[in-house]
């Protein structure tokens, strides 16, 4: 089969992207290793990479990418964990970079989307440059599989959008109209885009993602969808916190409106940790940028983190979610058992991906299973 762009459009080839929930026959993740993101040299990282992979591949295979340098080490450090393969990248976020991957009504065919990536918003307020690398990961992975893309023509990260595989996405308007991304397209010309290309009825817009959060309002970081018409969302009781005013925006926004097949939608509220903040050693272990003018990165002292619990991964009946040795930890544990009663839940400490920017989603991007 051919793994060459398609001209036609995913919609009128009757393909659609199911929703995390979808069997999986692999989750992708990138090895880290650059070294003015993550804290000395990426070793304390690599290390929680690993067992985030050893985590997933208890209920699904695991395919790391890595670099030529590094693919000895991420081989003797994942040993049975992953499948290591080799691929240049700019950095590790495997969700905004891999394939959004879609199927045809029967599960029977599998096409790969391809974004076009731009590091989270170009030269404009982008997180580094370049981004070229990062921008050819989608494609290569359709090449590994033999399987057909769409190269999608909007500047966008799988990060920013939530499918239920039932007609719904959700997103926000602070990511999808970002300066540095589509400012100049039109709300209904994002909808178009985002009917032909994910093959939805519905898009749900939230006006601002977490507070905080580099990838300028990314949806995964504030919240995740449970089951068609149910949701969680990150919430802040503080009235002095900034995420105070966004979760009570989104709720509105939650409560207001209805799916795609016309559910009113349940919200759950899952607390935020924290705030925490990028301690004094941590933003030492960090190098400077080769060249500061094109690194919007900030990985100073006391700089604020994007931290969320709703930023898990849902693999094959099996939960993966972020800890932060926070007092919050087990009550998000508690909430998400009783989402997921029918899934087995596993904590991982998280940090270290988080002072890179994100967290378990932002890593890691699933391979829906076809029907055999």
């Amino acid at each position: 089969m051919s793994s060459e762009k398609l001209e036609s459009l995913p919609f009128d080839d009757g393909f659609y992207m199911p929703s995390e929930n979808h069997p999986h026959e692999a989750i992708w993740m990138a090895w880290p290793e650059r070294c003015d993101n993550w804290r000395l040299g990426a070793k304390p990282a690599q290390a929680v990479f690993v067992e985030l992979a050893k985590a997933i591949s208890a209920t699904t295979p695991v395919y790391m990418i890595c670099s030529a340098s590094q693919y000895q080490n991420a081989k003797a450090q994942l040993g049975d964990a992953a499948t290591v393969i080799e691929m240049s990248t700019n950095d590790a976020w495997l969700r905004d970079t891999g394939p959004s991957c879609l199927l045809n009504k029967d599960a029977s065919e599998r096409r790969h989307l391809d974004w076009i990536f731009n590091a989270w918003g170009g030269l404009e307020c982008g997180l580094y440059f370049p981004w070229d690398k990062d921008d050819q990961v989608a494609a290569k992975i359709a090449e590994i599989y033999g399987e057909e893309r769409y190269r999608v023509p909007m500047i966008l990260e799988g990060g920013a959008i939530h499918v239920d595989g039932d007609g719904t996405l959700y997103t926000t308007e602070e990511c999808v109209f970002n300066l540095g991304r589509n400012s100049t397209m039109s709300k209904s010309e994002a909808e178009a885009i985002f009917r032909q290309y994910l093959g939805i009825e519905k898009v749900i817009w939230l006006p601002r993602g977490l507070y905080n959060d580099e990838t300028n309002g990314h949806i995964d970081e504030l919240m995740h969808v449970v089951s068609p018409g149910k949701v969680l969302l990150t919430w802040c009781d503080d009235p002095e916190d900034p995420q105070y005013e966004i979760s009570r925006e989104a709720l509105s926004v939650l409560e207001k409106t209805t799916d795609a097949k016309g559910r009113t939608i349940e919200v759950i509220k899952m607390p935020m940790p924290g705030p925490l903040y990028i301690t004094k050693e941590e933003a030492s272990g960090i190098d400077l940028a080769a060249d500061s003018s094109t690194s919007h990165m900030d990985r100073e002292e006391n700089t604020r983190l994007a931290a969320s619990y709703t930023n898990f991964l849902i693999t094959n009946g099996q939960l993966i979610y972020p800890k932060f040795n926070a007092p919050t930890d087990d009550e998000a544990q508690h909430i998400l058992a009783q989402c997921f009663p029918e899934h087995r839940l596993t904590g991982v400490a998280t940090r270290e991906v988080l002072l890179g920017g994100g967290n378990i989603h932002c890593i890691t991007q699933q391979i829906p299973k076809r029907a055999r």
